[in-house]
């Protein structure tokens, strides 16, 4: 189906734009009252993420409600692990909690590459849902964790300021740490892959622990099973997100992705000397400034858009829109990217 919006696959390819594309990380969510109205028909967050027919419900709604020029399905990074066996639960007002851990041999035994047609088919059924409502009104954006931040949930069992029992696997038993982390790769190559057969135009891989690694650490635990998921993908571009890892950034220029995105700590200037002009560039207003009000929200969001350029550039937050954020504010964000990049191309 011919899309009627290509803007972010048209700057994605270096080509020249009417105006900045511009999307958020999690906005199919708590922002939205629609969105709560959704999950409160349900059980759990789990539940919605594994009901297709849901699923789908809530990655329109930030088309239709915010403007913006992609939906990306709504899922959860955490479903990886729980395919290869290793179940989680989501708990409210703390997040992910593993009842069982990966911290031996003995617990890696129990693990197995992810069967994406019998344990993850409900992603690739939300995708083929969305693309049908949607009829080609934006692109769909596909996802999943990277490969260092899926094993760090998994040897922690939890969210953590340290992921200290992750990282310490990595010093004292290196060689089951690249066992797993090659597991996860391949399960996510083929969940991916899964995801764009269904109909995702694009897909992400969120590696949202990496900062906490030393570089080292990156460029061997994270940075080459990241390489390994590009390497693997033709069907579709892909873009690179990596949270803290503003050190590694001259190794990230060389990744077969077509985007990297920057967080809100990264300097625009900076990284796009480093990376090159081959890499389209995603981000990264600092998600609290829309907390201020709509002055400052326009003045930052231009200020973004002055520092990194009308071309090449995917307008988004850093991280994610925060749960508690106004929805008028993130479409005054949304707005903002779209008039004022539209004006820069007329001057």
């Amino acid at each position: 189906m011919q899309l009627k919006n290509d803007l972010i696959l048209r700057t994605i390819r270096g080509e020249q734009t009417e105006r900045t594309p511009v999307w958020l990380m999690r906005q199919a969510g708590r922002i939205l009252p629609e969105y709560r109205a959704v999950r409160d028909r349900l059980s759990s967050f789990i539940e919605l993420v594994k009901t297709p027919e849901r699923a789908a419900e809530v990655t329109i709604q930030p088309v239709d409600l915010l403007g913006v020029d992609a939906a990306i399905i709504f899922s959860d990074i955490l479903v990886v692990p729980e395919a290869m066996g290793l179940p989680y639960e989501m708990v409210e007002n703390k997040g992910p909690f593993f009842p069982e851990t990966i911290r031996s041999e003995a617990d890696f035994r129990r693990l197995k590459v992810a069967d994406i047609s019998d344990d993850l088919a409900y992603t690739p059924e939300a995708i083929k849902l969305v693309k049908r409502e949607l009829e080609g009104r934006v692109p769909v954006i596909g996802f999943a964790g990277a490969p260092w931040t899926i094993f760090a949930y998994m040897v922690e069992g939890t969210g953590s300021k340290t992921f200290s029992k992750a990282r310490a696997l990595l010093y004292n038993q290196p060689a089951m740490a690249h066992r797993l982390l090659q597991m996860i790769t391949d399960s996510t190559i083929a969940y991916l892959k899964a995801q764009i057969q269904a109909g995702a135009d694009l897909v992400q891989v969120f590696d949202s622990w990496a900062g906490i690694l030393p570089e080292e650490h990156f460029d061997n635990f994270s940075l080459r099973y990241i390489a390994q998921i590009c390497e693997a993908i033709h069907e579709a571009p892909i873009t690179v997100f990596a949270k803290g890892a503003f050190a590694s950034l001259q190794a990230m220029r060389y990744l077969p992705c077509e985007t990297i995105g920057l967080d809100w700590n990264m300097n625009i200037q900076v990284s796009r000397k480093v990376l090159g002009s081959s890499k389209t560039l995603q981000g990264n207003l600092d998600p609290a400034a829309l907390y201020a009000d709509f002055k400052e929200i326009e003045k930052n969001t231009k200020a973004m858009l002055d520092a990194f350029g009308p071309y090449q550039h995917i307008a988004n937050l850093g991280h994610g829109v925060y749960p508690d954020t106004d929805a008028d504010k993130v479409r005054c964000f949304v707005d903002t990217v779209k008039e004022y990049s539209m004006r820069m191309r007329e001057s």
